[in-house]
């Protein structure tokens, strides 16, 4: 970070001090403790030995690691490791997305979702279609709202009061304001079916991902098979066979000829459960509200899901009368629901949603433009990032520390960061840090976001320190072949000497 000064050289030494330090893990043997005690404080001196010891241990010879510490107040490098390296940031590519949206939309941004009428009134009858124009509302969810299904309810009750009971031709999306692949770039094969990996599209639904439920009989074909939170989407044709004792193993295949998923295998004589990701997510939001529509005494016609950008287009020319706009919570809701657990459709929606906004189109290449633009307009350097998608799935991403502490610097300037810095993960407290350094210095003084995707950990945040001063980190590794545990058990050791560090010489 060229703004960044360093204090010394670093110096590396093979043990830490005998007294006043966090004692480091034997060499060529790097290891997670099960619980880490309360560290006395640390000094400047001892944080630089520490660190130095770690990484070098002889099981992570393999290793990358890339370090950076500093003191914002003083403008102080107060540890740096191949801080202007380009490491795979995983999920730590959040910070950016993060960051970014809060800087250019503003925490009190909400996402909006248009209804009208196409066609014609008849008495409480619509002859015609709903049209569903969506703007990627990412908080239709299990995950934000208690139950994906609660919001949609509110929807037909908002039809209902407008005097609508009937609707002929059912609802049509207009053409979608996301007009690329679903998918970030550079996403693996092997993650899409996974909830992590589930695409994104202007109209979602629950994150793109649902659960079956499977009720089991002995011997026999399951009693019931249930999709939540929409019991009408996807199909599912029911091959299974529950399992003479409680014991099973069932998997959902997709048929793409069918458009439908296949529940095959043993099942458990109770019951089980599987995720499955939406082959299609707008047509998952379709069938959702129209299942909710028709729980709200709604009549439909037999055309009732439209999930092309065309199907709208017999509506063009017809009277359109819009009835009422649909806005999301704020950003200010979002963000922490973005860092906290670390979902990755979520980033991906933001990072199109940057480029929808920013530029009139929302497709993830005007999003990485945003992205970049802020970037640069913060002083990152050039070299020091190389940005494919919003989440970090992509193995295509790149930030080096630099980049990341810049980030998380210059957000602080932002009216709003209390927000940003809220929805970090907090050391033993909550999100993906409520089980790491439990019972040790950073527990409710770290606020950092995590990351982790094959080979490539992180870690990068905020740390209070003993003596009351912020620091701000980040902490990459990549291409180790050792245990996760290992690296983790390195990182958290470093960030439990910030918040042990005694950063300012008592007066």
């Amino acid at each position: 970070m060229k703004s960044l000064r360093l204090l010394v050289p670093m110096v590396a030494v093979g043990a830490a001090c005998a007294s006043g330090g966090v004692q480091g893990a034997p060499a060529g043997a790097p290891g997670t403790p099960a619980s880490m005690p309360r560290a006395a404080t640390v000094t400047r001196e001892q944080l630089k030995r520490e660190i130095d010891s770690m990484v070098a241990q002889r099981g992570f010879r393999d290793a990358h690691f890339g370090v950076l510490v500093v003191d914002p107040e003083k403008g102080d490098t107060l540890y740096s490791l191949n801080a202007g390296k380009l490491f795979m940031p995983a999920s730590n590519m959040k910070i950016v997305t993060g960051a970014a949206s809060l800087a250019l939309l503003g925490a009190d941004y909400r996402y909006r979702t248009d209804f009208e009428a196409a066609g014609y009134m008849r008495h409480d009858t619509l002859e015609g279609a709903l049209i569903v124009t969506g703007r990627g509302d990412p908080t239709i969810s299990d995950h934000i709202r208690g139950n994906a299904m609660n919001p949609l309810y509110d929807i037909a009750d908002s039809l209902r009061a407008h005097g609508i009971t009937v609707i002929t031709d059912g609802i049509r999306a207009a053409p979608d304001v996301f007009p690329d692949t679903t998918i970030g770039f550079g996403w693996s094969w092997d993650d899409l079916g996974e909830d992590y990996g589930a695409g994104v599209d202007a109209l979602y639904f629950n994150e793109g991902f649902g659960t079956l439920i499977a009720y089991g009989k002995p011997g026999k074909t399951p009693d019931s098979v249930v999709t939540s939170p929409s019991r009408v989407y996807p199909f599912v044709l029911n091959g299974a066979k529950s399992a003479p004792s409680d014991t099973g193993n069932i998997r959902l295949d997709f048929n793409q000829l069918r458009n439908a998923f296949i529940l095959r295998g043993k099942l458990k004589t109770s019951t089980d459960t599987v995720i499955y990701v939406y082959p299609d997510s707008r047509r998952a939001y379709l069938a959702a509200l129209t299942e909710a529509l028709r729980s709200r005494g709604i009549g439909m016609g037999s055309g009732h899901w439209g999930t092309s950008g065309t199907d709208a287009i017999p509506y063009e020319h017809a009277k359109m009368r819009a009835l009422f706009v649909v806005r999301s919570p704020p950003l200010r809701e979002i963000l922490a629901a973005l860092e906290k657990p670390s979902q990755n459709q979520i980033a991906e929606i933001l990072y199109k949603t940057l480029g929808l906004e920013k530029t009139g189109t929302g497709s993830a290449d005007s999003g990485r433009a945003v992205v970049e633009r802020q970037l640069q307009s913060w002083g990152a350097e050039s070299d020091g990032y190389l940005i494919r998608d919003g989440s970090g799935l992509s193995r295509y991403d790149y930030l080096s520390p630099e980049t990341l502490v810049r980030v998380l610097d210059k957000i602080r300037a932002d009216t709003a960061f209390h927000v940003f810095y809220d929805a970090l993960p907090i050391a033993g407290v909550d999100g993906s840090l409520e089980r790491r350094m439990l019972g040790t210095a950073a527990v409710g003084r770290v606020h950092a976001k995590t990351g982790s995707v094959a080979n490539a950990r992180s870690l990068s945040g905020y740390a209070i320190t003993a003596d009351d001063h912020t620091v701000i980190f980040s902490l990459l590794a990549n291409n180790w072949i050792t245990k996760q545990s290992a690296v983790d058990s390195v990182q958290n050791r470093i960030v439990v000497m910030l918040a042990s560090l005694k950063l300012r010489n008592a007066p």
